[in-house]
C-alpha cells in the first residue's frame, strides 16, 4: 500500500478525520447515556464519509489506477516462465 499512496489524499484525510470527531463524540454521549448526543455523532460519522467522497469526486482523491486484464497477466506470467 506504501508503494501506491493509498489514502495519502485530501480527500482521505478529511473524511477519516470528520469520522474519527464523530465517532468520539458518539462514545462520549454514549458513556453519558444521551441517546440524542450519540446519534449526532453517527450523524457525523456518516458526514465524513459523505465529504470523503465529494472532495473525491471534486479531484482531490487519489486516481483510480489502471487494472490490465487478468487473461494479459496470466499469459505474460506464462511467457515469463518459459524463459
Amino acid at each position: 500500500m506504501a508503494g501506491t499512496s493509498h489514502g495519502h489524499t485530501p480527500a482521505a484525510w478529511t473524511g477519516v478525520i470528520i469520522a474519527f470527531i464523530g465517532f468520539c463524540v458518539s462514545g462520549a454521549f454514549m458513556v453519558l447515556a444521551n441517546v440524542w448526543g450519540f446519534w449526532a455523532g453517527l450523524v457525523v460519522v456518516a458526514l465524513g464519509g459523505v465529504v470523503g467522497l465529494a472532495m473525491k469526486a471534486a479531484g482531490m482523491g487519489a486516481p483510480k489506477a489502471a487494472h490490465t486484464d487478468l487473461s494479459e497477466v496470466i499469459a505474460a506470467n506464462r511467457l515469463a516462465a518459459k524463459v
